[in-house]
């Protein structure tokens, strides 16, 4: 069952994590996509899928887009209590935030979205790539 709403398709989609140097941190490829969607839909679909990763096997780091709002910034992510389950809307809402403080980039293939309501192309087995930009020290 495919986790997007709507008319499926038989390709895949594959979300990967990335560094700003293009280097893949962690990748998922998922059957299904609907053709056409907009940028929210898979931005919500990682944040989900690394918050079910997260609970099933919890760890000190939450990696990828999830931000808890109360837990310990750490390199390289986010201290968590281990044991202790997120919610991944709310983590998917924070994520949302994010994005429109350029806290992470989104592309499609070799194309930057800039706007997470505009419509994306998922045909031919695209690479959605979220990459999450680290602000400066002192600017």
């Amino acid at each position: 069952m495919s986790i997007f709403h709507g008319k499926v398709s038989m390709a895949t989609v594959t979300f990967r994590d990335e560094t700003v140097m293009g280097k893949p941190l962690e990748e998922l490829t998922l059957p299904g996509p609907p053709t056409r969607i907009t940028a929210r839909e898979p931005a919500r679909a990682q944040v989900r899928e690394e918050v079910a990763r997260y609970n099933a096997a919890p760890r000190p780091r939450l990696p990828g887009l999830g931000r808890p709002v109360e837990e310990e910034i750490a390199r390289n992510g986010y201290r968590t209590a281990l044991g202790r389950r997120l919610d991944w809307e709310r983590q998917a809402d924070a994520a949302e935030r994010a994005f429109e403080r350029n806290g992470f980039l989104l592309l499609v293939g070799d194309r930057q979205t800039e706007d997470l309501d505009e419509e994306i192309d998922l045909t031919g087995d695209p690479v959605v790539s979220f990459i999450k930009l680290v602000p400066l020290v002192g600017g």
